[in-house]
């Protein structure tokens, strides 16, 4: 049997396996697509994502390729602010498909196997003196149906989890309803070394550089299921461009290299109950609030860090008070950022909210800059 299954070959995924094979634990990591494969992303490790990479020794090959980020440009109606990280904080820029295939290198490199097109359908179930444990998953491979057996299955398959969503431990609210449409564009002018967020009334859309002359361009909006943001992703990307000021003469040139992608809905609530025995939950599996500030990569790499540390103590000790430590260190780690970026939703969902920010931003230039600094995760990075 193995010690670890984990289930998601993301950013959290493969930190989580990579964290456990250091650590002398069997491990194998599965995925339902094949590497390298496309992601929508907004592409960007702020300096907190990397000083993860940096710690675990993860960062060289990274820095090899990616484009250095120095801060960020947020804008409003008539309104433009650049902050930049603070002394010698930097992020870099690569695509998520290339970052994603540095981490399951590193995983696999570790000692983790590691089985793409494998997918996790269910979680198998043990009832001891009518306990439930999880004792693993059973996934669909080669058009056949196996089951793979752990002690500890950790469960970062992102945000339509087929576990963490059949257990009832997750859930898309109601509202809001946010969708995400990306794209890669070539020759969009007036790219510079920060990423950027411009900020409307009802949606944004983020621009970042990228290596190879490229450009992500995001844009996130409410939408119904029949909105037609969905049923035609490409317009409704060109279209929010061209009608922006700030953008449609930069975007005039730009050509996208594939089509554009669709993520959604965006949130998603963990449940209030603990997981059971036998099972931790990873990345967006574990709960997703909308990143408008760039910082979902480190709520990955952070939180398969800490799902990994959990999963040792389990191993090590049993389950007696796994699930509450981990919660523990994660509203430690993660709470005052989950909150920001909740108020950051709800002030671009209202146009109220949209024209005290414009002003504020006009009025207090230096107060956006330190936001730029808190949403960067500036705090927990170190000079490199």
């Amino acid at each position: 049997m193995l010690d670890v299954l984990v289930i998601g070959a993301g950013p959290a995924g493969s930190i989580a396996a990579t964290v456990l094979a250091r650590a002398g634990a069997r491990v194998r990591l599965i995925d339902r697509t094949s590497f390298p494969r496309p992601k929508l992303c907004g592409d960007t490790l702020n300096p907190g994502a990397l000083d993860v990479l940096e710690r675990l020794g993860l960062d060289r090959e990274i820095r090899r390729t990616a484009l250095q980020v120095d801060g960020m440009l947020v804008t409003g109606k008539g309104v433009a602010i650049e902050g930049r990280y603070p002394g010698r904080l930097r992020g870099l820029a690569l695509r998520r498909e290339d970052l994603d295939q540095v981490l399951v290198n590193a995983a696999i490199e570790a000692g983790a196997d590691f089985q793409d097109r494998c997918a996790a359908r269910h979680p198998l179930l043990s009832h001891d003196r009518g306990t439930p444990l999880v004792i693993g998953a059973s996934c669909a491979f080669s058009d056949a149906q196996v089951d793979i057996n752990a002690t500890v299955t950790i469960a970062a398959d992102g945000r339509r989890s087929s576990l963490a969503f059949p257990l009832g431990l997750a859930h898309h609210p109601v509202k809001p309803r946010r969708w995400a449409v990306g794209a890669h564009a070539i020759d969009v002018h007036g790219l510079m070394s920060v990423g950027e967020m411009h900020i409307r009334q009802g949606h944004y859309i983020g621009v970042a550089p990228l290596p190879g002359g490229l450009a992500n361009v995001c844009l996130v909006k409410p939408a119904a299921s029949r909105d037609a943001a969905l049923r035609n992703p490409r317009k409704a990307l060109l279209d929010a461009v061209a009608s922006d000021i700030m953008l449609r003469d930069r975007f005039a040139d730009a050509r996208f290299v594939a089509d554009p992608l669709v993520l959604g809905p965006l949130a998603v609530d963990a449940a209030a109950v603990m997981p059971p025995a036998g099972l931790l939950l990873a990345g967006d599996a574990a709960g997703f609030v909308d990143p408008m500030t760039g910082d979902g990569l480190r709520f990955a790499l952070r939180g398969g860090e800490l799902a990994a540390h959990a999963a040792m103590r389990a191993l090590e000790h049993g389950w007696d008070n796994v699930h509450a430590s981990l919660d523990a260190a994660r509203r430690r780690e993660f709470g005052p950022k989950w909150r920001f970026n909740r108020m950051l939703r709800g002030l671009v969902g209202s146009p109220v909210g949209v024209r005290g920010a414009t002003l504020g931003g006009r009025v207090a230039p230096s107060a956006v800059r330190a936001l730029i600094r808190y949403a960067s995760d500036c705090r927990f990075a170190r000079a490199s």
